[in-house]
């Protein structure tokens, strides 16, 4: 026989794990929509040349391409057969700008779409990190321009999510890249490839430590002089306290500047952003300027953000994200700016049930209906039907029993109520309510079961009943 295992690389639950992930993909889900953002999907897997256009050689080699059998050997018959026609999405990103490219004629500009789906990646399998998991994105695209004030409508967003998913107090930190590149000239670093560096480089502070960062930025790989990686490091360890320190941040760095355009232009977007973020309510508390963060990825081009959970700094960004120039360019003459922030769901949900932020919930059905006598059974199946017609997750007891064993059964699977139909209540008229939680019972009308239940379900589980 084949010993059943799980394949490395994925995130499997049980079921009263898996609610509790399906419940926080339903308040990521409403957060989105309540902002106004449009479901798309796109398929698991692209055509290559398309999926590929705008990757390096190392995204390449985590990429899990998709073969029929069938494909298989005509590759082996072939000398050359190149890469396979098809491979699986290592993010949601690329999809949705050939998905914009494909479908621009089509769309409402700005396009605002979210998109909630499973996405794949060939890397090493470790505790939290998987193969395949969960992305959450929320992406805001342009058609020749974009606003810098949806810059500040994307983490106004994850400030509603996080918030209704009460996993503690959490700081959205954001910064911008053309500042930092605006500082990189003052100091003398103008190369493009070599600012792309240092910025991967200062990414890495909260990680690595600011010792760590120094010495690569002067040592072979950058060789920087010694007061600008000291000067460098002093930039990116401001962090901001109010909204009003934020903006004095900001000032002290535009007049430090000797000049530079993009750094003006930097500071000019993130005062925007940070001004409208405030006015859509976002308590002040809750947001930071933060100059170290830049994200690795080099299609950012204006404000980048991370959130991290205060109480739990280890766990590391929960959220990130950033502004864009072009989304589509290699598949479109269109200019299609853009902006956008990405949770990864998978990851967060392992390392919030970690930290014990998260907990196994309840099962999903509300109401057993046990079956004590077979002569009763069609009086069980009715009460069920009412019950479900009233809006309530109920299951029946089809093979009946001794009532101990079905009791301990909904105890154990998690469900709170048990609807009682013996010869008593058949006799009467009621039915008898079980509430396994509070450990007491009822008994009620046969009519008034469904508004009876309700009443109950609506009831906090700590406070005493009526």
């Amino acid at each position: 026989m084949i010993k059943p295992r799980t394949a490395p690389g994925t995130l499997e639950l049980l079921p009263t794990d898996q609610i509790a992930f399906q419940r926080m993909l339903d308040v990521i889900r409403s957060g989105y929509e309540r902002f106004g953002f449009l479901p798309i999907e796109t398929p698991a897997y692209e055509l290559t040349d398309v999926l590929l256009t705008k990757t390096g050689g190392e995204t390449e080699r985590q990429v899990f391409f998709v073969q029929s059998t069938g494909s298989l050997e005509k590759a082996a018959a072939q000398e050359d057969p190149g890469l396979p026609e098809l491979a699986l999405r290592f993010d949601l990103t690329v999809p949705l700008a050939r998905y914009v490219a494909e479908h621009e004629h089509q769309l409402t500009f700005p396009f605002r779409r979210y998109q909630m789906q499973r996405v794949y990646r060939g890397e090493r399998p470790q505790k939290g990190r998987y193969r395949e998991f969960y992305q959450c994105d929320i992406d805001i695209i342009g058609k020749d321009g974009l606003s810098p004030r949806h810059d500040a409508e994307c983490p106004a967003v994850i400030h509603t999510i996080f918030t209704d998913l009460a996993i503690g107090a959490f700081t959205i930190q954001l910064n911008n890249r053309k500042l930092m590149r605006g500082y990189f000239e003052d100091l003398g670093i103008a190369d493009a490839d070599q600012q792309v560096a240092v910025l991967r480089e200062v990414d890495k502070l909260d990680k690595r430590g600011p010792d760590a960062v120094r010495e690569t930025l002067v040592g072979e790989g950058f060789q920087l002089a010694a007061e600008v990686a000291d000067s460098l490091l002093a930039l990116v360890a401001i962090r901001s306290t109010s909204h009003e320190d934020a903006m004095a941040i900001l000032d002290r760095v535009q007049v430090a500047s000797r000049g530079s355009e993009a750094l003006a232009t930097g500071v000019a977007e993130l005062r925007e952003v940070l001004s409208v973020l405030r006015d859509l309510g976002v308590p002040e508390s809750d947001y930071a300027l933060n100059l170290s963060i830049a994200r690795g990825l080099d299609y950012y081009t204006g404000t980048v953000y991370e959130t991290t959970l205060d109480d739990h700094p280890e766990i590391g960004s929960v959220c990130s994200g950033g502004r864009y120039d072009d989304l589509a360019g290699q598949y479109t003459k269109s200019t299609l700016p853009g902006v956008g922030m990405s949770i990864g769901l998978s990851r967060l949900f392992w390392q919030l049930r970690e930290a014990g932020l998260v907990s196994t919930a309840e099962s999903t059905v509300q109401v057993l209906v046990p079956q004590l006598d077979e002569a009763y059974l069609p009086q069980c199946l009715a009460l069920a039907t009412d019950l479900r017609q009233g809006g309530i997750n109920t299951e029946v007891v089809l093979d009946g029993g001794k009532l101990g064993k079905q009791l301990r059964y909904a105890d154990r699977a998690g469900i709170r109520f048990v609807a009682i139909v013996g010869e008593q209540e058949v006799a009467a008229d009621t039915v008898t309510i079980k509430d396994l939680r509070r450990q007491d019972q009822f008994t009620v009308a046969r009519d008034e079961v469904v508004p009876a239940v309700r009443v109950e379900l609506a009831q906090p589980l700590d406070l005493p009943k009526d």
